[in-house]
């Protein structure tokens, strides 16, 4: 008897253990359906944005405190674009041509050889002139009869600013007519004679023009020219 009272507190001493283990097992999780919910610790920097003050300047220089200009959209007068700018091209209607008279450097002989033509600014601006004249004899108050003559270009030509009542010069040389009475022409061809030339100033439209004396009188319808330029060429 004492035998069996001993294995049966054995038994019931295993019972309990097996009954506790169990409860334990019970309360600690086990996979998802045992889960317990922890709560989550906030990541670093994750601290609510503090508000900006409105109107505060940027870094950038364009908010209303920075440096990035006045916001206006206008330009102060030490910008580009302020305040005017350049003298623009002359127009026909500012340039006056005046009538030319002979040079005194020209080819020997008979005929114009060489003649000076001035353009006056007669307008109260001023205005910028660049490059060649073109040259034709006038056809008789018929510009479809004019008759252009071949130019070559000599030096080179500059932007030529022109205040109001200033001029600027182009020297015309010609093939001159040789011997007496009418003339002749070295190459052979015939004399021309026109009492009027028309002047292509650039950008400023055509200008009829006489001599001061007498007719343009040239061989074989070639006239070399110089750019226009504020100097008076001789």
């Amino acid at each position: 008897m004492q035998y069996t009272a001993g294995v049966g507190r054995t038994v019931a001493a295993l019972v309990a253990a097996v009954a506790v283990t169990a409860l334990a097992a019970g309360c600690t999780p086990a996979g998802e359906d045992g889960a317990v919910a922890k709560p989550s610790t906030p990541p670093a920097g994750s601290a609510s944005a503090k508000p900006v003050p409105s109107g505060g300047t940027s870094s950038s220089g364009g908010g209303t405190g920075g440096t990035g200009g006045t916001g206006t959209g206008k330009p102060s007068p030490s910008e580009p674009g302020a305040g005017g700018g350049g003298a623009k091209a002359c127009t026909i209607d500012q340039l006056k041509a005046s009538d030319a008279h002979q040079a005194d450097v020209r080819p020997s002989g008979t005929g114009t050889g060489a003649a000076i033509v001035s353009v006056t600014n007669t307008s109260k601006h001023p205005c910028t002139l660049l490059g060649f004249p073109t040259v034709a004899g006038a056809g008789n108050g018929s510009p479809d009869k004019n008759l252009p003559l071949a130019t070559t270009h000599s030096g080179s030509a500059s932007m030529v600013s022109l205040a109001p009542g200033a001029r600027a010069w182009t020297k015309l040389t010609f093939v001159n007519v040789q011997g007496e009475a009418d003339g002749y022409c070295v190459s052979g061809a015939t004399p021309s004679s026109f009492p009027t030339l028309v002047i292509g100033v650039p950008g400023a439209g055509s200008h009829q023009i006489a001599m001061d004396d007498g007719v343009f009188a040239e061989c074989d319808n070639k006239v070399t020219v110089t750019a226009f330029s504020p100097t008076k060429p001789s």
